[in-house]
């Protein structure tokens, strides 16, 4: 999938993001989960032989990017354009939950194995206090907060250092943002194979009850690593040596600053309007 091409029709990369997904579950069932070392990390390469396949893509969309903030001069249509590829990426993302996901409740004698990660990073942040139960039960336990301030705060804080290590992969590594946001998609798709413990009919509801607030959140982090990896790009092809490089520098603030915005919207989302909207079902 060219990254032009991307833009023009980017629910294209929500099957890109199926085949992905598919493919590193694949390897991860069949070839690797014979092998008694290798198997313990299944979660780990799970994510890993999904990033190897999206790096090429990345890489040269934000070359693409990148590109754009050499020939144009105008801010709002700047961010305009990178909306293209911010739709683009949340189409691949979404494949990418969705296939999880699917491999999630499809094997679900090789969940806990393929998932393991994923699944301890789950219990850890919904249970801390019933972490080994939690991981037993592969449940959901949510607790209750002391005050609904507090929770937007502590989910915005977290939110924000998430932010943080995608805008430094992407900066360090241009492409490698998406490693973070991978990572993401396969513990949000963890998260909701436990949840549709009916299988495959309960996935839509699985799905909205962290998607709500999950696409704010998700394209936040994807409008940072987009901002850094424009940096990382200009910074390899020299362009920040140009007249231009106060345009590239301006364009990955702002961009930075939206996503901010973007994280606290999120936060709020997450604690006024998820719990309000999954009360009807």
């Amino acid at each position: 999938m060219k990254p032009k091409r991307a833009e023009r029709k980017p629910w294209e990369m929500f099957f890109i993001g199926l085949i992905y997904s598919a493919l590193a579950l694949f390897l991860v069932s069949f070839v690797f989960s014979g092998d008694t070392t290798l198997s313990k990390y299944s979660g780990i390469l799970l994510v890993m032989f999904t990033v190897i396949a999206c790096l090429p893509f990345m890489y040269y969309i934000i070359k693409l990017e990148e590109g754009k903030d050499l020939e144009i001069d105008d801010q709002g249509r700047l961010v305009k354009e990178h909306w293209k590829a911010l739709s683009a990426l949340m189409w691949l993302f979404f494949g990418f939950i969705v296939g999880f996901s699917i491999g999630y409740i499809l094997l679900p004698g090789q969940s806990a194995n393929n998932f393991n990660a994923q699944i301890e990073v789950f219990c850890s942040i919904n249970s801390p206090q019933n972490y080994e139960s939690c991981l037993k039960d592969n449940g959901i336990i949510t607790g209750n907060a002391a005050n609904n301030t507090g929770m937007v705060l502590g989910i915005f804080a977290n939110n924000v250092s998430v932010l943080i290590f995608v805008l430094a992969f992407s900066l360090a590594l241009g492409a490698g943002a998406i490693f973070i946001l991978v990572w993401n998609a396969s513990v949000i798709a963890a998260a909701i194979g436990m949840f549709a413990k009916g299988g495959l009919t309960e996935l839509p509801l699985g799905i909205l009850r962290y998607m709500i607030h999950g696409l704010p959140e998700i394209a936040a982090y994807f409008i940072a690593a987009l901002g850094g990896g424009i940096v990382s790009v200009a910074i390899i092809r020299k362009d920040m040596d140009s007249e231009r490089k106060w345009n590239i520098l301006q364009d990955a603030i702002v961009l930075v600053v939206i996503a901010l915005l973007i994280l606290l919207v999120s936060a709020v989302i997450e604690v006024y309007f998820t719990p309000t909207i999954m009360g009807f079902f």
